[in-house]
């Protein structure tokens, strides 16, 4: 050990185990906390780190307890009076730094000998250990060359606040690996998650010269209606652009075609159950697309439909009239007319559509030629998102119910009642006014493409090229209820993926969930509504990465999170936990944390929070950047609004539901009105 290293020798190691070694401070040493850190070093502070030589490396060591006892046997090991200290440090090994320079490895591969020194942790050191880099480096133009202005930079290290055990030092997370992976930022209600959000992204976009963050994507499913206010001032001309779109129950705002739904999110939306109504259904959606089809494959198959709902019309049920099964074929025919099958071919049978004039004969010779068109093993139709109308869809899902009942199935009408009745609910409620497109809704229905790219912040420019418009885009959910909330997630989400998956190049275009409250979609539990949003967040989570897809989940109640989504995160912010469920997921989830670290979080005051994963090298606790401006989410000031003179107004505007937010708010600076294809 060197010269210097001796100077800076706080006391000895005592006991050395696997887990856990005991430093004994030298005599004379005052007190725990104050040694030196340039001028003042922090030595023995809960969370502070000593270095313990071993070889040609340090052993990092994290402080996890303090304490004192008595001591009455003399020593005889010189200067290392044990009779006069009686001072001691709990610590943890944390990892090995080279002593002539070198990266900070995590993990402990020797172990120092017993009565080794002690040394507080030099600043070179530490910010070896924490990587502390300038936060900017200079920017590269494409395929490596130089970018343009020339000069322009980047960030490299964010920084997210301030050490708590460290007075001034920047906690710093390195944006490869905390934005290359999914984050969850946790924490009881009133602890600062929303805070914590907005100040990251503030941090991130508030760069103050070229290059700004232009090709950051984040999609905020605010179902609290709270980011707007912190986030919209973050909008300049030329750089950053937040654009806010509102959920509120009207077709004012957002608009989400309900042919963007998948087959299993219908399944899930009308709850059909599985041996009967699933069957039906998706043979309804099938014909959707069938009917909007003109190949001649596509043609013949409509013909074989139309031909065996025709031939179960006149078979009917015993207390049908034959005047009213006669009325089913000229509306089924009116409606879904072929080549063959059409009017045309009644009216040779039936002159003027009369049934007086469909004798016997005429019938039969009728039925005759429509079963020309039946067909042998003709395949289902398959439903290929077609744009159609919920009315289509009903007369559909009758057609679907006729072709089972010509093959025998005599009840399933009566089995898919429910069915038909949750579709007609659908088409009803108020809050779906969003998904259902009517009329020349559905004839200038805006394609995927354009719903997605609108919805990533991009526009067309010249070509096929696109530009991006906005970096931020803000989903206010905070006027509808859950089962809302997890359709329109679950359906984005998906949809996002897919795009990503399909995307040349790969993973050159990446995409940010924010999920606020995500604990109330994303659940460890089955949904009770009709859309699971967990399934495709556990899938996003588990492949994302690769096609560059990302989640940010901020959540109140980790232990009712999927444990799937929580256990691919790979860096976390947490801040004030006291549940006993929620602080027994997080020890679960972190088994390199030390049970110290984790038993501060109970007492993290408000706006502290500790953070640990791969864009760190040691979990470290911080007191959190201001953000500025912030969430709407403070608390409610109940002694100023309690306590007030007789007659005071109440300082609250009340407007009706169907009035939600729509129109009312201000616009960032990059917004327009009437610029939205939703």
């Amino acid at each position: 050990m060197s010269h210097d290293d001796r100077k800076r020798a706080i006391g000895k190691v005592v006991s050395v185990a696997a887990d856990r070694f005991v430093v004994e401070m030298h005599a004379g040493t005052d007190n725990f906390t104050v040694v030196g850190f340039d001028d003042v070093h922090y030595v023995a502070r809960l969370g502070s780190f000593l270095m313990i030589p071993s070889q040609s490396e340090y052993v990092v060591v994290e402080v996890v307890g303090l304490r004192e006892r008595d001591a009455s046997t003399p020593s005889d090991r010189g200067d290392f009076d044990r009779a006069g200290s009686s001072k001691y440090l709990d610590v943890v090994p944390v990892g090995m730094l080279p002593m002539r320079g070198g990266a900070f490895r995590f993990g402990v591969s020797v172990f120092p000998s017993l009565y080794a020194d002690a040394l507080y942790a030099l600043d070179g050191e530490l910010d070896r250990i924490f990587e502390t880099e300038a936060a900017v480096e200079l920017s590269v133009g494409p395929d490596g060359g130089v970018c343009q202005p020339e000069g322009a930079t980047r960030y490299r290290v964010l920084p997210i606040g301030k050490s708590v055990v460290f007075e001034d030092y920047e906690v710093k997370v390195r944006l490869n690996e905390f934005f290359g992976g999914h984050v969850a930022v946790l924490g009881n209600t009133g602890s600062g998650k929303s805070c914590t959000v907005a100040s990251v992204l503030q941090s991130l976009f508030d760069k103050p010269d070229e290059h700004h963050a232009r090709g950051a994507t984040f999609i905020v499913f605010d179902v609290n209606g709270e980011y707007h206010e912190a986030l919209a001032p973050l909008a300049k001309d030329g750089g950053i652009g937040i654009h806010r779109v509102i959920l509120d129950g009207t077709t004012a705002g957002f608009r989400m075609p309900h042919w963007f739904l998948e087959m299993a999110e219908w399944e899930l939306l009308l709850q059909a159950s599985e041996r009967t109504q699933l069957p039906v259904l998706r043979t309804a959606l099938g014909l959707t697309s069938l009917f909007h089809a003109n190949t001649p494959d596509a043609l013949a198959l409509r013909e074989h439909f139309v031909a065996t709902c025709i031939i179960e019309c006149f078979r009917g049920a015993d207390g049908d009239s034959p005047v009213s099964k006669f009325q089913r074929v000229v509306s089924l025919l009116q409606k879904y007319p072929t080549t063959d099958l059409n009017m045309a071919l009644l009216n040779r049978f039936s002159p003027n559509f009369q049934y007086g004039n469909f004798s016997g004969n005429n019938q039969a010779a009728f039925l005759d030629e429509v079963r020309k068109k039946l067909r042998e093993d003709a395949p289902l139709p398959a439903y290929n998102r077609t744009p159609f109308s919920f009315d289509e869809l009903h007369e559909c899902l009758d057609f679907a119910i006729l072709y089972e009942e010509a093959h025998g199935n005599r009840q399933i009408r009566d089995y898919c009642s429910s069915m038909v009745t949750r579709l007609r609910s659908l088409q009803e409620r108020t809050e779906y006014a969003f998904l259902r497109h009517e009329g020349a809704d559905v004839g200038a229905a805006v394609s995927d493409l354009e719903f997605l790219t609108n919805i990533v912040g991009l526009e067309r420019g010249v070509g096929e090229a696109f530009t991006k418009r906005n970096q931020v885009i803000i989903i206010d959910l905070n006027s509808v209820e859950d089962e809302i909330v997890e359709l329109v997630s679950a359906v984005i989400a998906r949809m996002l993926f897919r795009f990503l998956r399909h995307a040349e190049p790969r993973n050159r275009f990446p995409i940010h969930l924010l999920l606020e409250e995500a604990h109330r979609y994303v659940a460890s539990t089955p949904s009770r509504f009709s859309i699971d949003a967990t399934k495709i967040f556990e899938r996003i989570a588990k492949e994302g990465r690769k096609y560059g897809m990302f989640v940010l989940l901020a959540s109140q109640r980790p232990s009712e999170l999927s444990k799937t989504v929580l256990s691919q995160c790979s860096n976390f912010l947490v801040h004030r936990i006291q549940n006993p469920d929620d602080l027994s997921q997080i020890r679960q989830m972190t088994p390199f944390i030390s049970e110290s670290v984790l038993k501060r979080l109970p007492s993290l005051p408000r706006q502290h929070a500790l953070v640990f994963g791969t864009s760190v090298n040691l979990p470290t606790t911080f007191k959190v950047r201001e953000a500025s401006p912030r969430p709407r989410s403070d608390d409610t000031a109940v002694v100023d609004l309690w306590f007030h003179e007789e007659g005071r107004a109440a300082d609250i505007r009340l407007a009706p539901a169907d009035a939600a937010a729509a129109g009312g708010e201000p616009m960032a600076a990059n917004e327009a009105p009437g610029d939205d294809i939703f």
